[in-house]
């Protein structure tokens, strides 16, 4: 005769407790939401009867569900979950992001996956009540998960053309403008562009065509900016070598093996993020290249590392853990609103830039 399968053992309810203690559902449901309302000897009876039957009590996420709100953000990528911590920018974006969570007492999920099926997983399975968004790479990807959920959400960058998706971002065009003729102003006429992606997926040597068909807004605004300043300068942008990095050291890397494989190389580095621009600068320090010397760097973002790489980075700062506050209101006050935002930049000069070689 084959072994007799052992049943089962129910899992023990809140109804059991009530049941064991002689009191109400109610009751017993008070004794872990609202012990203050329920005299303390019926909460030591209640307390005793689930001690002796192993109840820890109820489970909070059916609670949250039932209110309709779980009091908590996620925050998505579709980088690894590293990247909160390792890149500069997400770290101070996340300061803000906690303070306005801090204010609410709000909660905060990071939800990241570098493989999509994860990454879809992650996002439906999160108990939050709305997501923020950082959207430099696969930004595309994580919108069309995020609204399956049909929860808000807002994006950390104003690189989408889809007026139906709340954003909080900065004026691209005016920042790269001001990058751009600090530079020419001081002497700069060969320039070369670190550029964040353009799409999904892309790293390498960009084409007009590719620029025009950009995914995202934002890294395209930020080459109409340069350029916008460039050319009353009489800079033939056409001609400056513009390399799509993946925001990382390697690509980073290649790309200024490749704009300085040619005869006149740059003088000036006009970098799409600050965490570029530091990695620009490793690479020019190894080849026995001086910044700002020879070569001089501005990058994009004003995180606080830039203040400390050698030599101090000259950056366009943007109002970073603001827009963390900001996007963490959206969510945790959302009213339905799509809204998009827009919040000014400005030029900080330090040491990495300077006047260009006679």
């Amino acid at each position: 005769m084959a072994p007799q399968t052992a049943r089962k053992t129910r899992p023990i309810r809140l109804a059991d407790i009530a049941r064991a203690a002689g009191v109400s559902h109610g009751t017993a449901s008070n004794v872990f939401s609202h012990p203050e309302i329920v005299r303390e000897e019926v909460r030591e009876r209640v307390r005793a009867a689930a001690e002796a039957m192993g109840y820890a009590g109820p489970d909070p996420k059916g609670r949250l569900l039932r209110a309709g709100k779980v009091n908590a953000i996620g925050v998505a990528t579709a980088e690894p979950l590293s990247y909160f911590f390792d890149d500069p920018f997400a770290r101070a974006m996340m300061a803000g992001i906690s303070e306005g969570c801090d204010a609410t007492g709000a909660g905060i999920a990071l939800v990241s996956a570098v493989n999509e099926e994860k990454l879809a997983w992650n996002i439906q399975s999160a108990l939050v009540d709305g997501f923020i968004l950082f959207c430099i790479e696969g930004g595309s990807r994580l919108v069309s998960l995020t609204r399956e959920r049909k929860l808000p959400f807002v994006a950390l960058e104003l690189g989408f053309e889809d007026e139906d998706i709340s954003a909080i971002g900065v004026d691209n065009v005016a920042g790269a403008r001001l990058a751009a003729r600090h530079l020419a102003e001081l002497g700069h006429r060969r320039f070369a562009v670190l550029a964040l992606p353009f799409v999904d997926n892309s790293t390498g040597p960009v084409s007009p065509e590719q620029i025009q068909a950009a995914r995202y807004t934002a890294t395209r605004d930020r080459l109409i900016g340069y350029f916008d300043a460039l050319s009353p300068f009489g800079v033939d942008t056409s001609r400056v070598p513009i390399y799509e990095t993946g925001n990382d050291e390697l690509t980073t890397r290649a790309g200024l093996e490749w704009a300085f494989a040619g005869g006149e190389s740059p003088t000036a580095i006009l970098a799409m993020s600050d965490r570029i621009a530091m990695f620009a600068i490793e690479w020019l320090r190894d080849r026995g290249l001086a910044v700002p010397g020879d070569v001089s760097v501005v990058g994009f973002d004003g995180v606080p590392d830039a203040a400390f790489c050698i030599p101090p980075l000259t950056t366009i700062a943007q109002p970073i853990a603001e827009i963390g506050r900001r996007a963490a209101r959206a969510i945790l006050d959302f009213d339905g609103a799509v809204r998009r935002e827009t919040l000014g930049v400005e030029l900080v000069v330090r040491a990495s830039t300077g006047p260009a070689k006679a």
